[in-house]
């Protein structure tokens, strides 16, 4: 069964975790135990209603104050589709967790209070989709209840984000725009015919809609090799196997390929995926290749088709999305983890920091926690890479403190 993996994002009280709440509900994906907590905690709170925030609100803390602080995964499925949503939170300060649960998703939904409207958070919620180039956005128009299901509000807003993506740089991105209640349920797994003006679909029907095709970024082959397989048993005696997942788009057997960063070639013999045999393999697959030739290769090592071979560089212009306290200045020493491989690097410059209103840039010495800038890398040995625009697995990486062993960073090669 297809997975699709969905990020939230929202403002305090937009209304995600009832929304998130209301479509593992209207799902039936509750446990019994949860259910009847939500019931009680509703029950003594006076509510004349459910409170879903239960549902998806780990923290104790975030009950309290009812509001999202650490990314959260939740897992529900229907009979077309398994799903994971990652619930991140809106604020500001939490930049670096909605990057973390955006980075690998294919769809997002952004929320928005029908009373509010579009706001200063909604642009940094975009910017964010646009820099990690999700391809499907839902604009999911919450508490139309309290606005008398106005279909002129929802115009208006409609209208005010349209034109903040005008702004954006990422064209094959698809916005769609739905009005809801997830206090009510409406136009969240089903309509309830309150507003007989909007006659799209629910963002459940949306979500059972979409198709790879449309949602999953097609590139060019990539295979990091994460290990070599080696049983030495008298059954696999000399079987010699090369593990990993695969990435950008299929390889089959038959392929000429090549071996980076020895620039050695072979041909692709055979695929297992498991102990089964396939003649070919599909993105995302995490599957084990023969080649043809028993050459040299180890983790950190990529396999690509010899006809679409990456960049190979020791300098790269990236943006950063700073996650430590200390701040990021130029002439520090990081690890930069790329894929399966590990390079000892220097900042060589910071350029600007970039507003994630859409604003502009602004000249800058150094990166603070949860600031966006432009960044130039030195490495101690070639990287093999596309741009994340390219390609999205193999033009991210993160930066490792080597003191401290953090992750202090996630950038994007340009």
């Amino acid at each position: 069964m297809e997975v699709l993996k969905i990020a939230t994002a929202g403002s305090v009280d937009d209304g995600k975790s009832t929304l998130i709440g209301r479509l593992l509900y209207d799902t039936q994906s509750l446990t019994t135990d949860k259910l009847e907590a939500i019931e009680r905690s509703s029950k003594q709170k006076g509510y004349d209603y459910l409170d879903f925030s239960l549902a998806t609100d780990g923290l104790v803390a975030e009950r309290e104050q009812g509001i999202t602080i650490d990314v959260a995964h939740i897992y529900f499925s229907t009979a077309k589709k398994s799903y994971i949503i990652a619930d991140t939170p809106g604020h500001v300060e939490y930049t670096r967790n909605m990057v973390t649960g955006a980075s690998t998703s294919q769809v997002s939904i952004i929320l928005i209070d029908a009373r509010k409207g579009v706001i200063e958070q909604t642009y940094r919620h975009f910017f964010i989709n646009n820099l990690l180039r999700v391809k499907d956005v839902i604009v999911a128009i919450n508490k139309m209840d309290l606005v008398d299901y106005s279909e002129e509000v929802f115009n208006k807003i409609k209208a005010d984000f349209q034109a903040l993506n005008a702004k954006s740089s990422y064209k094959e991105q698809n916005v769609s725009y739905i009005p809801l209640s997830a206090l009510t349920g409406d136009n969240v797994v089903e309509s309830l015919g309150k507003m007989p003006w909007y006659t799209g679909q629910t963002i459940l029907q949306h979500l059972e809609a979409l198709e790879s095709k449309d949602i999953y970024d097609n590139g060019k082959a990539r295979f990091p090799v994460q290990t070599v397989i080696r049983p030495k048993t008298e059954e696999y005696h000399d079987f010699r196997g090369y593990a990993g997942k695969l990435n950008g788009n299929n390889i089959k057997v038959g392929d000429a390929v090549t071996v980076l960063p020895s620039l050695t070639e072979s041909v692709v013999t055979k695929i297992h995926f498991f102990d089964k045999q396939y003649d070919e393999a599909v993105a995302g697959s995490s599957i084990t290749i023969e080649l043809e030739n028993d050459i040299n290769v180890t983790r950190g090592d990529m396999i690509v088709k010899s006809a679409e071979l990456p960049k190979v560089e020791k300098e790269i212009t990236t943006t950063v999305c700073w996650m430590d306290s200390k701040k990021l200045v130029a002439g520090t020493k990081y690890l930069v983890q790329h894929n399966t491989n590990r390079v000892l690097a220097k900042v060589d410059a910071i350029k600007n920091v970039i507003a994630t209103d859409y604003s502009g840039t602004t000249p800058a010495t150094q990166l603070g926690i949860n600031e966006i800038g432009e960044v130039s890398i030195k490495l101690s040995k070639a990287l093999y890479f596309d741009s994340y625009e390219d390609n999205k697995s193999n033009g991210a990486f993160i930066l490792i403190d080597p003191n401290t062993n953090t992750t202090a960073g996630v950038g994007f090669i340009k």
